[in-house]
C-alpha cells in the first residue's frame, strides 16, 4: 500500500517564549485542557478526576529517567559528551545497569571532531580512592556511535551513571540541566531505569492526586517503555511515511492486561509513550492468533497494524495474549516497538482516552494526536496558544475524549 502524509500539513507557528524551559512549582498546579468531541474547555490538572469517567482506569508508563549525558575530556583537554541511549552489550537493560567492569552502548557523541581516536575519560572517587571510567569508540556510525565503557572500581555502570552523569533534558529547553531537573524531570511513580527521555505527560501527577483518584473510584495499572532520543528527532521528509521510527523496548504484566480485560472501553492511557505501548500489544497478540506465538525477538513494525483487521479490538487482544502467557508460564512479556499512529486510517484499539501534553509542530507525536482527533488538532492548539498554555515537556496538559462506535 502506497502512503503518504504531508507533514507540512503539520505545522504550527509556536514561539520561544511559548516552550515551557522550567517547570512549575507545584506539579498538579499546570492547566489541562479538555477536548471532547469537537469541545473544548480548560481547567487544572488536580482536577483532571471531574472529566474522566468513572471508574476508569489509567495507565502510567513507569520507566526511569537515567543519568545518560556524561562529560569527559581527552588527554589534551578537549570536552567530549558522551550521551548514552540504549545498551549494546550487553544489550539487556537490567544486566546492562547492574554488570561491573565493561559496557557497551549505543550513544550519540558530541565534540566527535575532536575525538578521532583514542580514549576519553573522567576520574571520580569511590570508597575513599580515586578511579577514572575510560571511554573508547569500538564502532563509529553516521549518528549513533558503540562506545565502550571501562572501569576498576566496585560499581555497576548503573551507579556510575547516577554518581558522573547529568539528566538528559530535551534539547530545546536550550539550556543546561540543573539540580531540579534530577527530580522534577522524573515521575513520581517512576521504577524502572532506561529512558533518556521523561514520559511527561505523566510530570503533572503527585502522589497526593494519585490517592485523591483511587478513593474516588479510579484504579492504576503500569507499563514500562524506555523512551529513546528518538522522540525528539524531527521529521524532515515532507512525506512524514518516508520516516523511520525509532525502536523502543516495553514491557507488560499479564496481571496487567488482566485488569485491561476487565476494563475494556475505559482505558486511558497517560501520555503518547503509553500509548505506543499498549496499541502495539495488537501486533504481538495477531502473530499468537496467526503463527502461534508473538515472536517478541521481532520488533513491532512501523506499518504492522495497519494491516490488522479492525474487529480484532481490545478484548480479542487481552484475551489472546493473556491465554498465551497462561499456557507458557509468563509473568510478563518484553518486545520492542517502532509503530508509527498517523491519520492515515489508524483505528485505536487498546486505549479510549489520551492524556498528553502539547506538542512540537511536525512531530511524530502531533501525527498520533491527529490520528486520534482529526484536524481537530489544529483547533485544540489554536486554543492553547491564544489561551497562555504552556508547551512541551515542561508545558501544560490535555485531556483527549472521542466516542467511538
Amino acid at each position: 500500500m502506497e502512503r503518504h502524509i504531508d507533514i507540512n500539513d503539520f505545522n504550527y507557528n509556536l514561539p520561544d517564549e511559548r516552550i515551557a524551559k522550567f517547570p512549575l512549582a507545584e506539579r498538579s498546579s499546570s492547566k489541562l485542557l479538555i477536548y471532547e468531541d469537537g469541545n473544548i474547555a480548560e481547567s487544572n490538572f488536580r482536577n483532571v478526576a471531574d472529566y474522566l469517567p468513572a471508574g476508569a482506569m489509567l495507565i502510567f508508563n513507569n520507566t526511569r529517567v537515567v543519568r545518560a549525558r556524561i562529560v569527559m575530556h581527552k588527554a589534551s583537554g578537549a570536552r567530549i559528551e558522551v550521551f548514552c541511549l540504549e545498551p549494546h552489550n550487553p544489550a539487556d537493560y537490567e544486566r546492562a545497569f547492574a554488570i561491573k567492569g565493561e559496557s557497551e552502548w549505543s550513544c550519540i557523541v558530541g565534540n566527535l571532531k575532536k575525538w578521532k581516536e583514542g580514549e576519553v575519560g573522567i576520574d571520580f572517587e569511590y570508597n575513599g580512592e580515586e578511579h577514572r571510567l575510560r571511554a573508547e569508540i569500538v564502532e563509529r556510525g553516521t549518528r549513533e556511535h558503540i562506545v565502550r565503557f571501562r572501569w576498576s572500581a566496585e560499581i555497576t555502570f548503573g551507579q556510575l551513571l547516577e554518581t558522573l552523569g547529568r539528566i538528559p533534558i530535551p534539547p530545546y529547553l536550550n539550556r543546561d540541566s540543573e539540580e531540579l531537573d534530577n527530580t522534577r524531570y522524573q515521575t513520581v511513580y517512576a521504577r524502572f531505569e532506561g529512558s533518556v527521555a521523561a514520559p511527561t505527560a505523566g510530570l503533572h501527577f503527585t502522589p497526593e492526586l494519585i490517592s485523591a483518584m483511587r478513593d474516588k473510584g479510579f484504579s492504576f495499572e503500569e507499563v514500562t517503555l524506555h523512551v529513546g532520543a528518538g522522540t525528539f528527532l524531527p521529521v524532515k521528509d515532507d512525506d512524514a511515511a518516508q520516516h523511520a521510527m525509532h525502536t523502543e523496548h516495553f514491557i507488560i504484566r499479564r496481571a496487567t492486561l488482566e485488569n485491561i480485560l476487565h476494563n475494556v472501553g475505559n482505558i486511558v492511557a497517560v501520555g503518547t509513550t503509553s500509548v505506543r505501548t499498549l496499541e502495539s500489544l495488537t501486533a504481538l497478540a495477531w502473530r499468537i492468533r496467526e503463527c502461534g506465538t508473538p515472536n517478541e525477538e521481532c520488533v513491532v513494525g512501523q506499518w504492522e497494524l495497519y494491516d490488522i483487521p479492525a474487529a480484532f479490538g481490545c478484548k480479542e487482544v487481552a484475551e489472546t495474549l493473556i491465554g498465551y502467557m497462561r499456557d507458557n508460564g509468563l509473568e510478563q512479556i518484553k518486545a520492542a516497538t517502532q509503530i508509527m499512529i498517523t491519520p492515515l486510517g489508524y483505528h485505536f484499539r487498546i486505549v479510549n482516552y489520551i492524556i498528553t501534553n502539547f506538542h512540537q509542530p511536525k512531530s511524530t507525536l502531533l501525527l498520533l494526536v491527529s490520528a486520534y482527533v482529526g484536524d481537530n488538532w489544529k483547533r485544540i492548539y489554536d486554543y492553547a496558544l491564544a489561551n497562555d498554555f504552556r508547551f512541551l515537556s515542561y508545558g501544560d496538559s490535555s485531556l483527549l475524549k472521542v466516542s467511538r462506535k
